[in-house]
């Protein structure tokens, strides 16, 4: 069975209502980014930081899986297929999917400021006075700016097993995720779907100038061949 390897950014969830990361203004939501996604902003004023994801979260609660999403599921039923999201919602697996690594976090999960291992599900919002069992204050399980990415080498592992490779609604230029399409085997065919792409196509590399649910289906029709 071939390993379909996706990795996907917030065009995929943009048609689900989700805002994209960062505006043009480099504002995310109204707020800079670097007050409310640093372990700086968080030490600073973490009052705000999680009210903040409590925000995001209880956003998530309103939107549901776009077709994408549920394209990307259906697709196991004839393919091994591994989802490398930068995304902190919970879409993927709502539509179904079975193997999502989130490289960047999980909105409905929190962490320990003392333990980082220390993880837990939250659904709820998160105040000052929620604390882990060893009595520390509780963050957001999101990977902040200037934080390592933990599941990054685990995500390098899987490119380099893919036999077909999706890049949906990622520019594919933040790192360390944008390094992950070195690591699949030369001339993987690779699919790049983007209504705004910024690179062509070219030999084993098809570029898909469409939204994620128009993007997707085109992919797939198109390596099923």
């Amino acid at each position: 069975m071939k390993h379909v390897v996706v990795l996907t950014g917030a065009g995929m969830s943009a048609e689900s209502g989700i805002k994209t990361f960062r505006d043009a203004d480099g504002l995310w939501e109204g707020h800079d980014v670097m007050k409310v996604a640093t372990p700086q902003g968080f030490a600073a004023n973490p009052e705000l930081v999680l009210d903040f994801y409590n925000q995001r979260r209880r956003q998530l609660f309103d939107v549901e899986p776009n077709e994408a999403h549920y394209d990307l599921a259906e697709l196991e039923s004839t393919f091994k297929v591994t989802i490398i999201t930068q995304n902190i919602d919970d879409l993927h697996e709502r539509a179904g999917s079975k193997n999502v690594i989130h490289l960047h976090g999980e909105l409905l999960k929190a962490r320990s400021t003392f333990d980082a291992n220390d993880i837990q599900e939250w659904k709820t919002d998160l105040v000052s006075g929620d604390l882990c069992k060893k009595g520390h204050q509780l963050r957001p399980h999101i990977v902040w700016f200037g934080e390592d990415v933990p599941m990054i080498a685990k995500a390098i592992d899987i490119c380099e097993t893919a036999d077909i490779l999706i890049v949906i609604g990622s520019s594919m230029q933040v790192y360390p995720a944008a390094g992950l399409m070195h690591y699949v085997p030369e001339n993987t065919l690779t699919y790049f779907i983007d209504p705004k792409p910024n690179i062509e196509s070219k030999e084993s590399l098809t570029v898909i100038a469409e939204t994620a649910t128009i993007g997707i289906k085109k992919a797939i029709t198109l390596f099923k061949i």
